[in-house]
């Protein structure tokens, strides 16, 4: 059966841009990068070194972000174990959880699947004086929503159209919208994946859905291609992260992500402890009648 108009139109839009667009940074890693060595990896203390030191500045950035009432929306993207969450959490471990909060969404139930495609994720944008991480986003529809078959056609194209004027229309409101992509090489992906199982601390991470993504590897270029090619735009561009070594990736993502904001420090100066309260007529109930953890260490 021959495709609408419409659809072979769009076919023929993404089939221009995709010309236009660069290589994809998985292609080019795969035919001109060297494998990442034990002897290229940084050295531990020089790692926990440079992550103590930026995360002081992400603290500083977070009194700015509240201070200066900003609403800082940053997208995590990228393939399986291509280490998003790991730069997630080091973001998130040094900051407080009221301000920066993540946002890493299931998949939509049956009342959501019927609602305006952004709405779900709209509850989740941070107010004045937040930053929310989106551990995965809206870009989900154009890449294993996609390549799994969970949208219509129609509904993906729509997604291309709607997206670039989406996030114009969150920067206009006062949003400061930061994208970035992790891209991970094939060899690199396969190493994590088989980590992953040898440990049973991470096994949650490999779903049927992670194995079917391996099983359609040029699929997921295809589509990120084509979704570059649709969102990479000059007011809201994409910013790509080499990320087979996950310590360098870190610290490259968290630097980029402070020189994206003109933040102040505003650190607070010391501060002194009161002395403790004197002893007043008290009492304190016995130990017996309070139930305590075994202490089995």
């Amino acid at each position: 059966m021959p495709k609408p108009k419409k659809q072979l139109a769009a076919d023929a839009a993404i089939a221009k841009a995709r010309k236009k667009s660069a290589p994809s940074d998985e292609s080019r890693r795969q035919s001109a990068a060297q494998p990442v060595t034990q002897a290229s990896r940084l050295s531990p203390k020089v790692y926990k070194k440079e992550l103590a030191r930026l995360q002081i500045e992400l603290v500083k950035l977070q009194e700015w972000v509240k201070f200066k009432g900003l609403k800082v929306v940053v997208i995590f993207e990228g393939r399986d174990a291509a280490g998003k969450g790991g730069v997630i959490k080091r973001i998130s471990d040094c900051l407080n959880p009221r301000i920066c909060r993540i946002a890493a969404l299931g998949k939509p139930t049956e009342k959501e699947k019927t609602q305006w495609y952004f709405q779900r994720y709209v509850a989740h944008l941070p107010a004045a004086g937040e930053i929310v991480l989106f551990d995965r986003s809206w870009y989900n529809r154009a890449g294993v929503e996609r390549v799994m078959g969970f949208c219509t056609y129609n509904e993906y194209v729509e997604f291309l159209r709607s997206c670039p004027e989406f996030e114009h229309l969150l920067q206009r409101s006062g949003i400061v919208l930061i994208k970035y992509w992790f891209s991970v090489s094939d060899e690199e992906q396969e190493r994590r994946f088989q980590a992953r199982l040898a440990d049973r601390t991470k096994r949650w991470k490999l779903s049927e859905m992670d194995l079917e993504a391996r099983a359609r590897w040029v699929e997921y270029s295809k589509a990120k291609d084509d979704m570059f090619a649709a969102t990479d735009t000059t007011r809201s561009p994409w910013y790509v992260v080499e990320a087979d070594d996950k310590k360098r990736a870190r610290l490259n993502c968290i630097s980029h992500l402070l020189s994206c904001i003109d933040y102040e420090d505003l650190t607070p100066a010391p501060m002194e402890l009161p002395p403790r309260q004197q002893a007043i007529e008290y009492e304190r109930p016995p130990m017996s009648t309070q139930t305590f953890v075994p202490k089995v260490y």
